[in-house]
Formats: structure tokens, C-alpha cells, sequence
């Protein structure tokens, strides 16, 4: 069992550490505090990252991520509502929904756009 810390010992913290001082330019800080920001972090905690070696990880890639799955469940919600209306169900009559063909053209065009919305944004991932 470890002994108990004494008072006159106190842990070795980043906080009791002296810091090291960087010299850049403003557009270099604001480079960097937009780096940390991409990622989430602090512009200390991306810098001590970044200096001894982590590979620090975008929070943008979720975010994309996300955005990709909202379009995914747009094209399932508009593939059911396609399967539906193409089924000729009997829920359909009861609703007294008309089946036109300039309704499923501008279904279509939905689904295409998307479609161009989710490459989109994998291009950007």
C-alpha cells in the first residue's frame, strides 16, 4: 500500500511546471488556435499535443460523418415512400393519395439531389 504524500513533497503537476513560451506571428496564433479549434482543443492542450508527437484527431470528420447519415436516412425515408407508392397499396387508396407521374418525377429528383448532397460531402471527408 503507498504511503501517503507528506506536505513538503507535493506532486510534479503541468499546472506547478513552467510553461514554454512560443514566438509566432498573429496570423501564425491565429493558425494555430484555428487548428485547436478543428479539433476541439484548447490552443495549450493541441500544442503539447502536437509537440510531443500525438496525432491529433479532427471532430470534423464526425461532424461529416453525421451530415452523411441524416442523407442516408432521407434516401431510406424517400426509397419507402417510392416502394410505397410503386406497390399500389391499399393504405394508399384509403389515404386517397393520387399516384402522378409528376409526383414520382420530383420524388426522383429528391432522391437524386441527396444523392449529390452525400458525394458531396464525402469529397469533403
Amino acid at each position: 500500500m503507498p504511503k501517503p504524500e507528506r506536505k513538503d513533497q507535493q506532486a510534479v503537476t503541468r499546472k506547478s511546471s513552467p510553461p514554454i513560451k512560443v514566438y509566432c506571428l498573429p496570423t501564425e496564433r491565429e493558425q494555430i488556435a484555428a487548428n485547436a479549434k478543428a479539433v476541439g482543443l484548447t490552443v495549450s492542450t493541441y500544442l503539447l499535443r502536437v509537440g510531443i508527437g500525438y496525432e491529433v484527431k479532427s471532430t470534423l470528420d464526425s461532424q461529416r460523418v453525421a451530415d452523411l447519415a441524416k442523407a442516408n436516412a432521407d434516401l431510406g425515408r424517400l426509397g419507402g415512400l417510392l416502394k410505397l407508392w410503386l406497390s399500389d397499396d391499399k393504405k394508399l387508396e384509403a389515404l386517397g393519395t393520387a399516384f402522378t407521374q409528376g409526383t414520382l418525377r420530383a420524388l426522383l429528383k429528391r432522391i437524386e439531389d441527396t444523392q449529390a448532397e452525400m458525394l458531396e460531402t464525402v469529397r469533403r471527408i
